[in-house]
């Protein structure tokens, strides 16, 4: 592939079908770039205590769209190196070990693609309409982002 057809670009989804961390990297890949970070973040069985059964997202689809398009632009202003980013996030049931949310980004060096993916995941937890509902063996909990502008007046 000649670099002057590798235009940037930015793949996002929102799907209830499992998650492929493959199809995600494979997105991203550039002959220019030596540099792919990944962020995949999973169900885990417990929470101070008590044993998760599975996770549940819902979204609001269209503004959740829009608000990763932003953390796009925003990456590619940070970070003008970066070549292609992906940001697919599960929704509905979300079973142990399987993942919620994966990031992928290219860059022609590591420091950029590991700084952007890491500024992804957080500015996706603090702005963007998915909810998370935690189930365990006899309750469930709505959970809230720590890092969520809307529950946090103070930042």
């Amino acid at each position: 592939m000649d670099e002057g057809e590798d235009v940037p670009k930015d793949f996002i989804k929102l799907k209830s079908e499992k998650l492929s961390v493959d199809e995600v990297s494979e997105l991203v890949i550039s002959p220019c770039c030596g540099a792919l970070s990944l962020f995949v973040g999973t169900t885990r069985n417990n929470f101070e205590g008590k044993k998760v059964i599975r996770l549940e997202y819902e979204a609001y689809t269209s503004m959740a769209e829009m608000e990763i398009k932003k953390i796009c632009r925003d990456v590619r202003q940070k970070w003008p190196s970066v070549k292609h980013i992906a940001m697919y996030h599960r929704l509905g049931v979300v079973p142990i070990t399987e993942a919620s949310v994966i990031i992928a980004v290219s860059s022609p060096h590591r420091a950029e693609s590991l700084e952007a993916v890491t500024h992804c995941i957080n500015t996706l937890k603090a702005f963007v309409p998915i909810w998370k509902k935690e189930i365990y063996e006899d309750e469930y909990s709505w959970k809230e982002n720590k890092e969520c502008f809307w529950t946090n007046p103070e930042k």
